[in-house]
């Protein structure tokens, strides 16, 4: 897998496999946790067939609908899944406390570790082919269900080790925690990955109200524009971005003295061209826009007169 596509058709069909696989290992093992995994991985397909359409669409020109690109539409597509995921995730904890204080229900054991091993090896399978195609392609709608696939590896393998125990309670002839067993996964799956889905939204969400990148993005690229305007006699440089999905916009105001001297709009263009080379060499996917003016009133928004 060395394309954005291929690693994202590869994890839609991979979700539906388990989806459907789950949900009949569900109804043959009376599970919830099962059931659990299984809508999981049939929301994530769905929002899939999404995500491939905008990843067609995000590495795409601008156009006049969208004459600032598609970039936005990688976080909205990122904020849903979080969204669904977390959605799903409460449902499910709110199903399986109910039949905790109903005094939980047995399952059949042997084919709920077969199910187990199965989604681990799965999961563990494509989480370590996505992070190969990473490798050819910086995509953050493969990074993301990259980190998915981890997460989901990491659940089956927890999974799989609580179901072995019900066939040595068993053996142990210790029978009254064995009801309590499967609801008990679906709380603590539920609790203890809570926070995957609420980065993935809350990063998304972020990124879609335009705040500044993070600081391990922000900074080189601040320090890139710097370098390349040292030897400009500029009395401010105003540096603003945001990143909406894979690209970072950069719009970058250089106050200049009256008297700087101007022999043409080509010297400009140079300029421009330096911070261009230097800020991609930070930043493999920039929009960049660099305005010289000799009016802070130019570089200045009155919301936001200070430096960010």
């Amino acid at each position: 897998m060395t394309t954005e596509r291929s690693g994202l058709l590869l994890s839609a069909c991979v979700a539906l496999l388990i989806g459907v696989v789950a949900t009949a290992s569900a109804i043959a093992t009376a599970s919830q946790a099962i059931l659990l995994d299984g809508l999981f991985n049939l929301v994530y397909f769905m929002v899939s067939l999404a995500t491939l359409r905008v990843s067609r669409l995000a590495s795409g020109p601008d156009d006049e609908r969208f004459p600032f690109g598609y970039g936005y539409f990688e976080s909205l597509v990122n904020a849903g899944k979080g969204l669904l995921i977390l959605g799903v995730s409460g449902f499910a904890l709110f199903d399986a406390t109910l039949t905790l204080l109903e005094g939980g229900h047995r399952i059949a054991a042997g084919l709920a570790i077969g199910y187990a091993l199965f989604a681990t090896l799965i999961c563990s399978l494509t989480a370590w082919v996505l992070g190969r195609t990473l490798h050819h392609v910086d995509s953050p709608l493969v990074r993301a269900d990259r980190d998915n696939w981890v997460v989901n590896s990491v659940i089956s393998g927890a999974v799989l080790l609580a179901f072995c125990l019900i066939p040595l309670l068993q053996w142990a002839d210790w029978q009254a925690p064995i009801p309590y067993i499967d609801s008990l996964l679906v709380i603590a799956v539920v609790v203890l990955c809570l926070g995957v889905p609420v980065r993935m939204a809350s990063g998304a969400i972020l990124e879609l109200l335009n705040r500044r990148p993070p600081s391990a993005v922000a900074v080189p690229v601040r320090a890139a524009v710097e370098r390349a305007l040292a030897d400009l006699p500029a009395r401010r440089i105003h540096v603003r971005m945001v990143r909406p999905g894979r690209t970072l916009y950069v719009v970058v105001h250089v106050v200049l003295p009256d008297t700087y001297p101007v022999s043409s709009v080509q010297q400009f263009d140079a300029i421009r061209e330096r911070v261009d080379r230097e800020v991609r060499d930070a930043y493999a996917t920039p929009v960049i826009d660099v305005v010289f003016t000799a009016s802070d009133r130019w570089a200045e928004w009155p919301e936001l007169s200070s430096e960010r």
